[in-house]
């Protein structure tokens, strides 16, 4: 079904595999595309529960493709209409109602590393070779990265990394707050969060957690997520997924929520900017 994309669903794990290992998984136009359509369709889809994002072969992604000339970065659109590839797809991906994991299997250089910064948890080999080399080609960060990147790392080290676009392996950075887990299997390792996440907890306390999380990252006061955990309480107090909460928590089982993400109201008016 797509050209640069490896993709299944077992167990509700959805595993998008970047698959251009000619390129070492370099960015297109068309894995923008297809992984945008991805990301809407798993939303949507209630057999989706997390996302799991890895790279085939040795590399995660190695960039953009610059294998063509030097007008890779420009456009025919407007100023006005132009929006940049990563940014597309990093903000499909803050859209997102379900967890999804970054597992950096190798080089994510570029877009490469800043594709996962709006995932949820990044888990990395030690060796792999990281960078945010705009820089080093003229350009500027893209996807979203001047938003996500200092929230995740401080503003003095995502300056440090592009000013310097330095390439370093991952466990030099180990301490640097961008990655959550450093290990030689970082797809075996999402995966074992992935089925953690969907044994224990409802796909609609997920989504909002999720959601509620990211919406409260420039708020100046918690009244402001008081607010919303009280409106989603309200509205969540007697539904089906409470109700077996409790039911196997006294039964002392796992629970099995029948609820679907899909079906939590939009507290947060998420992706509604015009300009996205």
């Amino acid at each position: 079904m797509y050209q640069t994309l490896l993709v299944s669903n077992e167990d509700g794990i959805l595993t998008v595999k970047l698959h251009r290992p000619d390129t070492m998984n370099a960015f297109s136009e068309t894995m923008m595309a297809e992984l945008i359509d991805v990301y809407q369709k798993a939303n949507k889809n209630p057999k989706v529960k997390v996302i799991i994002v890895t790279g085939e072969g040795k590399a995660f992604c190695a960039g953009m493709d610059l294998s063509g000339n030097d007008q890779v970065f420009t456009s025919d659109e407007s100023v006005e209409d132009f929006r940049d590839t990563g940014g597309r797809v990093s903000l499909e991906v803050y859209k997102l109602s379900k967890p999804i994991i970054a597992a950096i299997n190798g080089a994510a250089v570029g877009i490469g590393i800043t594709m996962t910064l709006p995932m949820d948890i990044r888990i990395v080999s030690p060796k792999a070779k990281i960078g945010f080399i705009f820089g080093q080609r003229g350009i500027g960060p893209e996807a979203a990265s001047g938003y996500f990147l200092p929230k995740l790392v401080g503003h003095a080290k995502a300056l440090e990394w592009l000013y310097t676009g330095r390439i370093f392996r991952a466990q030099e950075e180990e301490q640097s707050g961008l990655f959550h887990y450093m290990t030689e299997e970082p797809y075996a390792k999402a995966e074992e969060l992935a089925k953690e996440m969907i044994q224990n907890t409802s796909p609609i306390s997920r989504a909002f957690s999720r959601q509620l999380i990211y919406s409260m990252l420039n708020s100046s006061h918690p009244q402001s997520s008081h607010l919303i955990e009280s409106r989603f309480l309200h509205w969540i107090a007697d539904k089906e997924d409470v109700k077996e909460g409790i039911q196997a928590f006294k039964e002392k089982r796992r629970p099995f929520f029948p609820m679907a993400a899909d079906q939590l109201p939009d507290f947060f008016h998420v992706g509604r900017d015009k300009n996205d």
